[in-house]
């Protein structure tokens, strides 16, 4: 039985209080365990997501989008699949890369200025998906930019859920 639990814990791979705050934004993998940490944030989890949700703080999703395939034959119809995100949050796509294109570093603080009515130390929570070090970078970008309130949710739409959080909407991407 021991043994057993010991090989399901070495499997599972490390948790959060075992993996490091890096000194950099993070590349890929992406979609892996994150820390339990952010210096200069507040890490909250589903239940404080919920309560801050309520009390009207800005959420900003930084999920990517899904770009059309490389190599598609001339005259595929292509979807963008949608994306669902936790009601009233803004998408800001593609700024939880690990380098941010001038687009995207704009995009960030674009989004930020509008969330925050443009004042540094009102709250805002920063989110993607569980385990993904997306919100990570795009926190730590806010922090690095002077918001003093920044709230990250490492748990994502996944722990909103599990929380018990409103059903997902249709997200709108941010304006480019």
């Amino acid at each position: 039985m021991i043994r057993a639990v010991l090989l399901a814990l070495l499997l599972a791979g490390p948790t959060a209080a075992q993996v490091p705050e890096p000194d950099a934004y993070r590349g890929e993998p992406y979609r892996a365990p994150v820390p339990a940490t952010l210096q200069g944030a507040t890490v909250i989890d589903g239940k404080q997501a919920i309560r801050l949700h309520g009390e009207g703080v800005p959420f900003l999703d930084v999920l990517p989008r899904k770009q059309r395939p490389e190599g598609l034959p001339e005259g595929t119809v292509w979807r963008e699949p949608p994306h669902e995100t936790i009601p009233g949050a803004v998408w800001l796509w593609d700024t939880g890369w690990e380098n941010l294109a001038p687009a995207e570093q704009a995009r960030l603080e674009r989004g930020l200025a509008e969330a925050t009515k443009g004042d540094p130390a009102a709250p805002v929570v920063i989110f993607c998906r569980a385990d993904c070090w997306m919100s990570w970078n795009a926190a730590r970008r806010a922090v690095a930019l002077g918001y003093t309130a920044v709230h990250w949710f490492p748990g994502g739409i996944e722990g909103w859920q599990a929380a018990g959080g409103a059903p997902l909407v249709k997200a709108t991407p941010a304006a480019p």
